[in-house]
């Protein structure tokens, strides 16, 4: 921006005056001035071109904001410009510290498994059971007896062999032929 008179550029000092008054394009004309220098600034302190965006925006807003309270050193705008982006890095940079350690102190969350995989399961495993139940039903009765007591009851082969008051030995015998069996049937479906 030049002077009308003069034809000279106007300083810094002009137009923040004109600025802290409200004139926007005074304003404008600082940002065009120094919004490059400030970003480079930024991009210094940050090593991130868009944490430097960032940064610049932030500046500016500030020093919007603030236009009728700044004091600017001989006259320019930079310095200042430079002292309210290093102040808002670091506000930044202890903020993200302070997020970083906040975020280590929650606990992970804990798994939860899918409804609806537990209900397939559950699905799965009843169709599963009917399956044996069916192709226990198909053994011999002196198997199916057997299998009863010591597969799906938990019996011990001793117990079932006094239950059914016969030898331990045809009860294992009577397993292993419906095992044989099951697998058979089974694996068919």
């Amino acid at each position: 921006m030049t002077s009308h008179a003069t034809g000279a550029p106007v300083d810094d000092r002009a137009l923040w005056d004109r600025a802290s008054g409200g004139d926007e394009a005074a304003f404008s004309e600082l940002f065009e001035r120094h919004a490059e220098a400030v970003w480079n600034h930024a991009y210094r302190l940050t090593g991130s071109w868009a944490g430097a965006e960032d940064l610049t925006s932030t500046t500016f807003l500030t020093a919007w904001r603030r236009r009728a309270d700044v004091t600017l050193v001989r006259d320019s705008a930079l310095p200042w410009l430079y002292t309210v982006a290093g102040n808002a890095a670091r506000d930044e940079y202890r903020g993200a510290r302070r997020r970083l350690r906040l975020l280590r102190k929650i606990p992970d969350p804990p798994v939860v498994s899918d409804h609806a995989d537990a209900v397939a399961e559950r699905l799965d495993g009843e169709q599963r059971l009917r399956e044996v139940v069916d192709a226990v039903r198909t053994l011999p009765k002196s198997q199916r007896d057997v299998v009863e007591l010591c597969l799906l009851g938990d019996v011990s082969v001793a117990d079932a062999a006094a239950l059914l008051t016969v030898a331990e030995v045809t009860v294992r015998a009577h397993l292993s032929r419906a095992r044989a069996r099951l697998r058979t049937l089974l694996e068919e479906k």
